[in-house]
C-alpha cells in the first residue's frame, strides 16, 4: 500500500518564508550587493569587486575596532557568565521570595537600550551623577567624557548591569530542572557545597549555560546603542566599537562600500560563532 503525502501543509508555512524573506535575505543581498559596488553619489554605482573587503581587511582602523570589540565582549563574558550563575545559587528555590527576586532580576531587561545610555550617562556624570560624584569624592579621579579607562569601566559596569540578569534567569532555570534525588543522594554522601556544585549543578546548567555564553556573545559582540548614548565611542576612539564604525563608515562618510563590506564580514564572524556553539550544544545532546 502506497501512502500518499498531502503536501498542501506547506502553503501554511509561506507567510513566514515571505517575511522571512522581506526582513532578513532580501535586505542581505542588498549589503552584499553595495558590498561589491562604488558610488560617487547621485545613484551611480560602478562594480568593485572584492575591493571593498580587501581595504576592510587592510585598515588598521577595522583592526582597532574588531580588538575594541573582542576585548569588551571576553570582558563582559568573563564577569556576566560567573556572577549570574553566584547570584542564581543565591536565589531561593521555593517560598514567597522566590517571585520577588524574579521580578527584581527582570526589571534591568524591561528598559529599553537607549534608555539605559541615557541613565548611565546622567548616573556617570562626574558633577551631577550619584556614581561619579560618588567615585570622585572617595579620592578616585574619575570622568568618563575624558578618560578613556573611566569610559570602558562605565561601559563595562552598564552592561554589567543590564545583562546579568538574563545570564542569572538561564541559570536559575537549569537549577531548578535538577531532581532533588541528586541532593538527597549527595546528602546522604556527605558531599561538600563544592562538591554539589562541581559533579550535580554545573553539568546540568551546561546545556543552558553555552545558551547564556552564546546570547552573552551575539549581543555584546553586536552592542551599539548603549555605548553610543552613552559615550558616542569617545573619548576619542576608546569605546569605538565595530558597530559604532561600521555607522560612522555608513552615515557618517557615506563610504557605503567599505560599511557593506564591513557589515558582510561582522556577520560571517558572529556566524561562525553561532555555528560553533550550536555544534557544540548538538554534539552534547547526541552523546547524552
Amino acid at each position: 500500500m502506497t501512502k500518499t503525502q498531502n503536501n498542501r501543509a506547506w502553503f501554511l508555512v509561506l507567510p513566514v518564508l515571505v517575511l522571512v524573506a522581506m526582513n532578513a535575505v532580501i535586505p542581505l543581498m542588498t549589503v552584499v550587493n553595495y558590498s561589491l559596488q562604488e558610488t560617487f553619489g547621485d545613484n551611480l554605482f560602478f562594480w568593485a569587486g572584492t575591493t571593498n573587503y580587501e581595504a576592510v581587511l587592510a585598515s588598521p582602523r577595522f583592526h582597532d575596532s574588531l580588538i575594541r570589540q573582542f576585548a569588551f565582549t571576553a570582558i563582559i563574558l568573563a564577569i556576566e557568565i560567573p556572577l549570574g550563575v553566584a547570584v542564581a545559587l543565591a536565589m531561593p528555590r521555593r517560598g514567597p521570595w522566590v517571585s520577588v527576586c524574579l521580578v527584581l532580576m527582570a526589571l534591568p531587561l524591561l528598559v529599553p537600550w537607549n534608555v539605559v545610555g541615557a541613565m548611565w550617562n546622567i548616573f556617570a556624570l562626574p558633577e551631577i551623577g550619584l556614581l561619579g560624584w560618588g567615585i570622585n569624592a572617595l579620592g578616585v579621579p574619575y570622568n568618563f567624557t575624558n578618560d578613556p579607562t573611566a569610559a570602558w569601566f562605565t561601559v563595562v559596569l552598564m552592561d554589567v548591569w543590564h545583562w546579568t540578569s538574563l545570564v542569572v534567569l538561564l541559570a536559575y532555570a537549569g537549577l531548578m530542572s535538577i531532581d532533588e534525588a541528586y541532593y538527597r543522594a549527595a546528602k546522604i554522601d556527605g558531599a561538600s557545597r563544592w562538591a554539589v556544585f562541581r559533579h550535580i549543578q554545573l553539568p546540568k546548567m551546561r546545556q543552558v549555560l553555552i545558551i547564556a555564553f552564546l546570547l552573552r556573545f551575539i549581543d555584546s559582540f553586536m552592542i551599539y546603542t548603549e555605548p553610543f548614548v552613552l559615550t558616542g565611542g569617545g573619548p576619542g576612539n576608546a569605546t569605538t566599537f565595530l558597530s559604532i564604525d561600521l555607522v560612522k563608515a555608513a552615515l557618517g562618510e557615506f563610504n557605503l562600500g567599505i560599511a557593506a563590506a564591513m557589515s558582510i564580514i561582522y556577520f560571517l564572524m558572529t556566524l561562525l560563532v553561532c555555528w560553533v556553539f550550536y555544534t557544540l550544544m548538538t554534539r552534547d545532546r547526541e552523546a547524552a
